[in-house]
């Protein structure tokens, strides 16, 4: 089955191809860098695109990938100037706050990273293309988008014109309350960029609809983002893209959000859990495993309990590729299982993928066990390739140990094993007696045995 994907603007899995074969073009929206990023960011603007896009790159094509930076907004410069600093300031310090949250979970860097204030003559070109198509106009020194003007216009969000609201706070000299800002004329003591309708700086969604254009040309393959970004963002943008001429985006994927106590997370809730903060007590490779573990389309309510069984489940996989790396050397990156394959084409199924390699990861222990090192060293090839996918394999940076710890798990692995042979022997000569002294001394050092029909399975007490 070749890659099927589910878009937000047909409401159906369709199968996705790219509109040059081998090359695959992806915008998802990135920060808008008012505060520090929490994982419902991460989860929405960074790990879902990253999985597919490796998935893809696996595959063999190239993705060109942009991930724009919002750097000027109402909520910026509100928050700057609470804190009493310059407005750039603010957002350069929250923009590299981003950047590391997403490197401290393994997100690939994407081809370009661009910036809206770095795009303001772009900006304008459209502005100026869409009045002189008749879809937007200019009063005292604003410029709205006439959305009635475009026909398509609710095709993404569904909703019906007369019932949505733009949410915006302004422009109450707009000739409709459905129209929408593209440039927003100078307030005093804000930034503001010359322009044919006086000083004054961009909207929101003009700036996406710019840079996607700038970026990757009239129509791209994919565009991106977080559920809340479908109305009005997304909508706004695409008719701004189709008002003028453009294609835009060929397939519209949107992720779920991760929920505290079943309310989104966002500042405004103050239910944030920042990426510093949990990875104090928990490794970012858990973390990311935890964040794909649940369908992009389905939301995560987050709970201490639920992230430490991910970080349980990873260890589990760790385990076993570093007990065969120390058995039989480097382990190379094979192919993937035909199930883990027809997973992820199921509009990236991670939850049925990891299914496959938790499957083979046993089967695996259980090679161990019985001595059978090269059936444990090929499935390991497997399981790494898998892991590899998803920005996991904890054999290459920056997840894979080194020193004291990695020698220290090693030798862990290995006097588990050699404590499960010779509890194989005792329970073949029937002496159950040494067998489950073995199993006792096990859990005892907080190890657990599971006798399964593939042999002696060992985990941390208490994972499964």
């Amino acid at each position: 089955m070749a890659l099927q994907l589910y878009d937000t603007a047909t409401r159906t899995v369709r199968p996705f191809e790219p509109q040059r074969p081998g090359v695959v073009t992806l915008y998802n929206c990135g920060a808008t860098v008012q505060w520090h990023p929490h994982i419902g960011h991460l989860r929405g603007a960074g790990i879902v695109y990253d999985v597919l896009r490796r998935w893809l790159e696996f595959n063999g094509n190239e993705v060109l990938h942009v991930r724009n930076v919002t750097d000027i907004d109402d909520k910026i410069l509100a928050k700057a100037a609470e804190a009493g600093r310059p407005w750039w300031e603010w957002a350069t310090t929250h923009e590299r706050s981003f950047s590391d949250a997403y490197d401290t979970l393994g997100c690939l860097r994407p081809s370009i990273e661009p910036r809206a204030t770095g795009h303001i003559p772009q900006i304008i070109e459209m502005i100026t293309g869409l009045i002189e198509k008749g879809h937007a106009y200019a009063i005292d020194g604003d410029v709205y988008f006439a959305v009635r003007t475009q026909p398509d216009y609710g095709f993404l969000s569904g909703q019906r014109l007369d019932e949505m609201v733009q949410g915006e706070t302004f422009g109450l000299s707009k000739k409709d309350p459905a129209d929408f800002t593209m440039w927003k004329a100078a307030k005093a003591d804000e930034p503001c960029w010359p322009s044919p309708w006086g000083p004054g700086r961009p909207g929101w969604h003009i700036e996406c609809s710019a840079m996607a254009r700038t970026y990757l040309g009239d129509q791209f393959d994919i565009h991106g983002g977080g559920l809340d970004l479908i109305f009005p963002h997304h909508e706004n943008e695409a008719a701004q893209s189709h008002g003028i001429g453009e294609g835009f985006a060929r397939y519209w994927m949107h992720s779920h959000w991760v929920t505290m106590s079943g309310e989104k997370m966002s500042k405004s809730l103050g239910n944030i859990l920042s990426v510093p903060e949990i990875t104090k007590h928990i490794r970012p490779v858990a973390l990311r495993y935890y964040l794909i573990s649940v369908h992009y389309r389905s939301s995560i309510e987050y709970s201490p309990e639920a992230l430490d069984d991910a970080s349980k489940a990873y260890e589990r996989i760790e385990a076993f590729l570093m007990r065969v790396s120390d058995r039989v050397g480097n382990v190379e990156i094979g192919v993937v299982p035909d199930g883990f394959r027809t997973a992820m084409d199921d509009d990236l199924g991670v939850p049925r993928a990891l299914a496959v390699v938790h499957e083979q990861v046993r089967a695996g222990n259980a090679a161990l066990t019985a001595g059978d090192a090269d059936r444990a060293a090929a499935l390991a090839s497997s399981v790494r390739a898998m892991v590899s996918v998803l920005g996991v394999d904890p054999l290459v940076a920056p997840w894979n140990t080194a020193g004291d710890d990695r020698r220290l798990m090693n030798a862990t692995g290995a006097l588990i094993s050699a404590l499960l042979q010779e509890r194989a022997g005792a329970r073949a000569a029937r002496d159950f007696a040494t067998a489950d002294a073995i199993r006792d001394r096990l859990a005892a050092a907080g190890f657990a045995i599971e006798d399964t029909k593939d042999g002696p399975i060992w985990s941390v007490a208490g994972e499964r």
